[in-house]
């Protein structure tokens, strides 16, 4: 598979999602890749499939130039190669992998890099999913999760290393913007704090940057090492498909892949071939949700029974995150929080009553989306850290789709008389 951006470096990452990383010829002039449902692939040589080997299990760098022979769908596929290669554009990353969730994603590349002994540095809140696994699965594998909160700058950082004992740090990750909350984490501030922390081995700095997707935010610009996306969200887009991604310089991927391939966590075929059809409208859609997002946030800020709205689109000279957003992000988003003036009973007859917004988890997709973390995707963080990270009661979610800002805006005004 092509494996190099530069022949097409001037090209928009909008124009490379309509054909980069595959060629007609290739599947009999077809102007799509097909459906390779295929386990099994056949060597031209018992050379070949020693080669093809060597650098799937590791034991050899990828040649410059060389391409990942086909195997074995469990190692690679032709629509996953494909996926790979044209999701990479956007972030400008050197490798990517993919799997067949978002937590395979984020799993796999933290098994990947921690050991036993080790700690990794998080940002706090985090998503609910992730969560659990750095605070309950994780100390299974005697690696432990230690959090900062997710406006620290790097000498905060730090400070927090210092009480563990910067020698066990071993990853910093960054989820930004948190979710539930949609406050910023500074991932220059993150990188400084690697670079302190890489004196024994390289602390890598990792970024889910799920919420704001690749059009909104580009975590490799601002020091990254590794960018994770549920892909379900904004690069699946329509509901339908559960995947996840990892993307950066291939010394920190290709470890990933290979592990990958032992955890069996590889994206199938159809999963690649739906996230090949949702990049085409990956700018399109993102474009009309931030739109929407704009209209729905101006409106809940006004209302009465609002206490207060999350909403990086608000975000004014002065405010804590406003310098921070215009330095890292490209867009306010089409997520936002917004914080009712009720109790659970309450919360939950606005979330009853709303008919255009659907009462579901996920997010990023094409359908607005509606959902109570407390009670939902946050409910086993523990109470009193609940509290602490302003995930209460009245605390709603909100992932703006594609439906007109007007129609949306009418359902919350209708679901608010309810509070």
């Amino acid at each position: 598979m092509h494996t190099s951006l530069d022949p097409e470096l001037h090209l928009h990452p909008e124009t490379l999602m309509l054909g980069h990383g595959y060629r007609p010829e290739w599947s009999e002039g077809a102007i799509k890749p097909p459906l390779f449902q295929s386990s099994t692939f056949v060597f031209q040589s018992a050379a070949a499939g020693k080669a093809f080997f060597e650098v799937a299990y590791g034991h050899r760098a990828q040649a410059p130039g060389e391409a990942v022979g086909l195997i074995y769908s469990r190692l690679n596929n032709p629509n996953v190669e494909i996926l790979e290669e044209r999701v990479r554009v956007w972030d400008r990353a050197e490798r990517a992998a993919a799997f067949e969730s978002g937590m395979a994603a984020i799993s796999t590349t933290l098994l990947t890099h921690l050991r036993p002994g080790d700690v990794v540095l998080h940002s706090e809140p985090l998503y609910g999913g992730t969560d659990h696994l750095i605070r309950k699965v994780l100390p299974m594998f005697g690696i432990e999760g230690v959090g900062f909160d997710v406006d620290a700058d790097a000498a905060r950082i730090l400070q927090v290393a210092d009480r563990i004992g910067r020698h066990r740090v071993a990853m910093v990750y960054v989820e930004t913007p948190a979710n539930p909350t949609n406050a910023l984490c500074d991932i220059a501030a993150c990188a400084t704090a690697s670079r302190e922390l890489s004196t024994r081995r390289r602390v890598p700095v990792v970024v889910d940057n799920t919420y704001l997707g690749p059009l909104w935010q580009r975590p490799l610009d601002h020091g990254a090492d590794i960018v994770l996306y549920s892909a379900t969200k904004y690069l699946g887009g329509h509901s339908d498909v559960i995947a996840g991604i990892a993307l950066g310089a291939a010394d920190l991927i290709d470890p990933v892949r290979v592990m990958r391939t032992f955890y069996g966590s590889v994206a199938g075929p159809w999963t690649a071939w739906l996230l090949l059809r949702s990049l085409e409208t990956l700018k399109v859609r993102m474009d009309a949700q931030a739109v929407g997002a704009g209209v729905v946030a101006d409106f809940l800020r006004d209302h009465a029974k609002v206490a207060a709205v999350s909403y990086l689109g608000h975000l004014r000279p002065g405010d804590g995150d406003h310098d921070l957003y215009q330095r890292q992000c490209l867009g306010p988003g089409a997520m936002m929080s917004l914080w009712l003036h009720a109790d659970e009973p309450g919360a939950f007859r606005f979330l009853d009553a709303l008919r255009t917004f659907r009462l579901a988890v996920s997010l990023g997709s094409t359908e607005s989306l509606a959902q109570h973390p407390a009670t939902m995707t946050h409910c086993d963080v523990p109470a009193d850290e609940r509290r602490r990270l302003r995930v209460t009661d009245g605390l709603v979610r909100l992932s703006i789709g594609v439906e007109h800002p007007d129609d949306l805006v009418s359902d919350l005004a209708r679901a608010l008389d309810e509070v």
